[in-house]
């Protein structure tokens, strides 16, 4: 599973909704990935969906950039995504702890992948 290009990650980043990134970042960082998605839309040829998997590749999973552009939304196309992104990673790591930071958009879908809020055990955190 090939990353999206920086183009089509940064037009997917910013069309769905999700922060902006320079395009600096998006060249450092996007074959930085354990596992990629991509959907390309097959009247178009364009992208319109993506997710990123970054891992240590034996244990920790962490998804990152889940985004489908608006007009291709509440098609399956991010239960696709995520799907074959979850899929990558129990065939690789079956006992794999898998986590991400769900934004009220995509928390219905992650919960319907098995994922659950680790709060009051644990929380999200960044550095500011």
């Amino acid at each position: 599973m090939a990353p999206p290009s920086v183009d089509d990650y940064l037009r997917l980043r910013q069309e769905s909704g999700l922060s902006a990134r320079t395009r600096q970042e998006a060249e450092n960082g996007i074959n930085g990935a354990w596992a990629s998605a991509i959907v390309i839309h097959v009247e178009s040829g364009d992208a319109v969906g993506m997710g990123r998997v970054l891992s240590d590749g034996g244990w920790y999973f962490h998804v990152i950039d889940m985004a489908v552009l608006p007009d291709h939304q509440r098609k399956g196309i991010g239960d696709a995504i995520l799907a074959a992104l979850l899929d990558r990673i129990n065939a690789h790591a079956p006992n794999a702890y898998v986590n991400l930071l769900a934004d009220p958009p995509g928390r219905r879908l992650y919960a319907r992948h098995g994922f659950v809020e680790s709060a009051p055990a644990s929380i999200g955190m960044k550095r500011v």
